[in-house]
């Protein structure tokens, strides 16, 4: 692998890595998760308008230019709100193993449009990597009764639409576009058009509202703006364009990784000696799909 790819690679296992906290502080809010969602965007915007406004970067090429963002942000959108339901039939446990399944997704649709080739370290990394996920999120499949069905099509459906947002976040930092926003604009408008389709979902989940209760729940969702988007998803954006789809879809599986260790680290989550084998899985699988045979 390249040094440009090789620096590629360590932004989006970074950016993964601060997403992996986005859990951690959405247990820490005293707020319903989709509301929870609206102001991670909503904050993450907001920061990122600062950060673009302080650099002076252009953030208007006309309304055309809002295409592949307004694309970006609906799709980020879908994701969340698939996987939040999902997690209400099945689990977070089956919804994290569902939701990650986007490795095989950004695979296949990475042949299909981009015809990037899949070597065989990735083809067999693939499916270890989704057996050490399984091995640290396993859950009972028997009890969750009659709603295990609907809760893995909503599974599926975050999948699907979080490889969608991966390869179209890819392409809206890619030199082939004429009128590119730089990388702080760019997620400026994916955050803030993101946190648009969110409110408008607030406003008819029924219960649902935008108060914030506490001090702990403001800090919560600060810092879901700054690490989840701020930092998070820049690094990821900045990483991709130069990344192969289908290794960077296997990188973030960092992400549920170790969310799996700050649960253990922070929560005091009992776990057990297959679960820890299962987070080794992931790592080792992660090595194997990034790395090639040196001539």
């Amino acid at each position: 692998m390249r040094s440009s790819n090789i620096h590629a690679l360590a932004y989006i296992i970074f950016g993964a890595a601060m997403v992996s906290f986005t859990s951690v502080l959405v247990e820490l809010a005293h707020v319903g998760p989709t509301v929870s969602a609206f102001y991670r965007m909503l904050f993450g915007g907001i920061i990122l308008l600062g950060v673009s406004l302080i650099r002076r970067e252009r953030l208007w090429y006309g309304i055309k230019s809002l295409a592949i963002p307004l694309l970006c942000a609906f799709l980020f959108s879908l994701d969340l709100f698939f996987w939040h339901r999902s997690i209400l039939f099945v689990g977070p446990g089956l919804a994290t193993i569902l939701g990650n399944m986007q490795v095989f997704f950004v695979a296949v649709l990475a042949v299909w449009f981009l015809k990037e080739h899949l070597g065989w370290r990735l083809m067999v990394a693939i499916p270890i990597a989704v057996i050490g996920l399984f091995l640290i999120v396993r859950t009972g499949w028997g009890e969750q009764g009659g709603a295990v069905k609907l809760g893995v099509v909503y599974g599926l459906l975050t999948a699907l639409c979080y490889a969608l947002y991966i390869l179209t976040l890819r392409r809206s930092q890619s030199e082939e576009q004429k009128l590119r926003y730089s990388l702080f604009a760019n997620m400026t408008w994916i955050c803030l058009l993101a946190s648009v389709f969110l409110g408008i979902t607030v406003l008819v989940e029924p219960e649902a509202h935008f108060s914030i209760p506490d001090l702990q729940t403001w800090a919560a969702l600060l810092g879901l703006g700054i690490m989840g988007q701020a930092l998070g998803w820049v690094f990821i954006s900045k990483g991709l364009p130069q990344v192969n789809a289908s290794v960077a879809g296997l990188a973030l599986l960092l992400q549920p990784a170790l969310a799996f260790m700050w649960d253990i680290l922070i929560f005091d989550r009992p776990t057990t000696a297959l679960e820890y084998v299962g987070a080794a899985i992931v790592l080792g699988a992660i090595y194997l799909g990034s790395s090639k045979k040196k001539k």
